[in-house]
């Protein structure tokens, strides 16, 4: 199996056990051990699929304003996690490359590996939610023919990116590439960044 394969196995499995309760409460259970990669994978794709459903909460027409402000706060802690976490991905993939011998002059890749597991993690929620709707028997006919179309350009760029994950994997374990870490800088939730919550002068 290759890299790919399994990182789509686990965000399949992670999917589908949220949608059982489908409640952005309750609490993630994951069955992969602390400290491999595959419970970040998983809590990856948790956080995602949480926020997901978030999303879609705050866009209620009738939502309160007070519910909507709590549900957008929610959000934003969403997104940290998921920056912290994707970091800590690549930080697990970094030990493991960094001392590969590089092979000549290599060339960095334009993202990480972790952000590109990251578009694959959305991807999987894409696939899960656009396969509902095209299946939807409340929906118009017209309504399914449209997600499915969708449905088949999701189901073809999850192929491309997952083959491009898997060559880009390769390419650092053979040294064809390097990798470097980099951070993402969020200002907004730092208090000593943030303009608004430290105060202007």
């Amino acid at each position: 199996m290759s890299f790919s394969e399994d990182c789509n196995r686990i965000f399949a499995r992670q999917v589908e056990s949220y949608h059982e309760k489908d409640d952005v409460d309750a609490p993630l259970d994951t069955p992969y051990q602390e400290g491999t990669l595959e419970n970040l994978l998983y809590r990856k794709n948790w956080i995602d699929t949480v926020q997901w459903h978030l999303e879609d909460i705050i866009r209620e027409p009738s939502i309160e304003p007070a519910e909507a402000l709590a549900v957008k706060r929610r959000i934003d802690k969403s997104n940290q996690d998921r920056t912290d976490l994707v970091e800590k991905i690549d930080e697990w993939f970094y030990a493991r490359f960094s001392k590969v011998p590089v092979q000549g002059k290599v060339s960095l890749n334009t993202e990480t590996p972790a952000w590109a597991i990251d578009r694959l993690s959305i991807l999987a929620l894409k696939i899960y939610h656009m396969d509902i709707e095209s299946r939807r028997l409340t929906a118009t006919e017209e309504h399914r023919a449209r997600c499915k179309a969708k449905l088949d350009i999701l189901l073809e760029q999850k192929g491309d990116l997952s083959g491009a994950i898997d060559e880009l994997i390769s390419d650092l374990e053979s040294g064809r590439k390097r990798m470097k870490l980099y951070r993402q800088m969020k200002m907004y939730n730092d208090p000593s960044l943030n303009p608004v919550l430290y105060g202007k002068d």
